[in-house]
C-alpha cells in the first residue's frame, strides 16, 4: 500500500449534510444523509461500483399539502374534535451506479489522493405524515397517499474530494463535495389538496458535504525473500 496502487475493494459509510435546490427547496429544508457504498478500485486508480443514500429530514417547510383539512385558525382537528398533533418528515432514498478516478497528487500512498467521481440512478422522497397518537381519519391508511407528495425519477450525481488511506490501515477516510440531480414526477394519480394529479416534471437538487470511513479490502503481499 506504501509504494504501490493496488486492487481493492473500498466499503465507506458516509454522512452527508445536504441543502436541497431547484423543486425540492420549495417543499424541503436541510436533511440528513446516510450512505453507503461498495466499489472495485483498479490498479490504475479507476473504479466503478454501487452506492446508496438515505434522505433523513425534518425541515418541511411547506404545509400547503394540508391545507383542505385544516381550521381557520389552523389546526388540525382529531375524530374527537380536538387539535391533533401533527408531524412532518423527509423520508427518500438514491441508488445509483458509480465511475470514479482516484489522482495520487497528494496522501501517504498512491492509493490516496484526489477523488472524482460521476454516478447515475435512481432518486425517490416523500413526506412522512404521522399523527402521534391522534386518530385524524382524513390521514389513515390509504388517504395519506393523497398527501405525501411521492416523487422519483432518474438523478445524476457529480462528486470531488479527497481519499485518505493510511499506510498503517488505521486513518482510512473520505471527504469531498457532492452534487445530486433528479429528474422525477409525482407518483400518485392523486392530490387532495390540488384537486387534481401533478403531471410536471421536477427538478430536485441535493448539494451537500460527505465525510465517509473507509473499509479497503485488499490482499498484501509478501515480498520478502529470505536466504541463507
Amino acid at each position: 500500500l506504501r509504494d504501490t496502487s493496488l486492487l481493492m475493494v473500498p466499503l465507506t459509510f458516509s454522512y452527508a449534510y445536504q441543502l436541497p435546490n431547484g423543486d425540492m427547496a420549495e417543499t424541503f429544508g436541510w436533511n440528513n444523509n446516510l450512505g453507503f457504498s461498495a466499489a472495485v478500485k483498479f490498479a490504475s486508480n479507476y473504479q466503478i461500483g454501487l452506492e446508496a443514500g438515505f434522505i433523513v429530514g425534518d425541515q418541511v417547510i411547506d404545509r400547503t399539502m394540508l391545507h383542505e383539512i385544516t381550521t381557520s385558525n389552523g389546526v388540525i382537528v382529531n375524530q374527537g374534535g380536538q387539535p391533533a398533533s401533527i408531524l412532518l418528515f423527509e423520508r427518500g432514498y438514491t441508488i445509483m451506479a458509480v465511475a470514479g478516478k482516484l489522482i495520487p497528487v497528494i496522501g501517504p500512498n498512491p492509493n490516496s489522493g484526489i477523488l472524482l467521481k460521476f454516478g447515475a440512478g435512481y432518486m425517490r422522497h416523500r413526506v412522512l405524515i404521522q399523527s402521534q397518537d391522534d386518530v385524524v381519519p382524513a390521514l389513515e391508511g390509504e388517504y395519506q397517499k393523497g398527501y405525501d407528495r411521492l416523487c422519483a425519477g432518474p438523478m445524476t450525481m457529480l462528486y470531488a474530494g479527497y481519499q485518505h488511506l493510511s499506510n498503517n490501515r488505521f486513518l482510512n477516510f473520505s471527504i469531498g463535495f457532492e452534487i445530486n440531480l433528479g429528474f422525477t414526477e409525482s407518483l400518485r394519480p392523486y392530490d387532495f389538496d390540488r384537486g387534481k394529479a401533478s403531471t410536471d416534471t421536477r427538478f430536485d437538487g441535493l448539494n451537500g458535504l460527505r465525510f465517509g470511513w473507509v473499509l479497503p479490502i485488499y490482499h498484501a503481499r509478501d515480498d520478502r525473500q529470505f536466504y541463507r
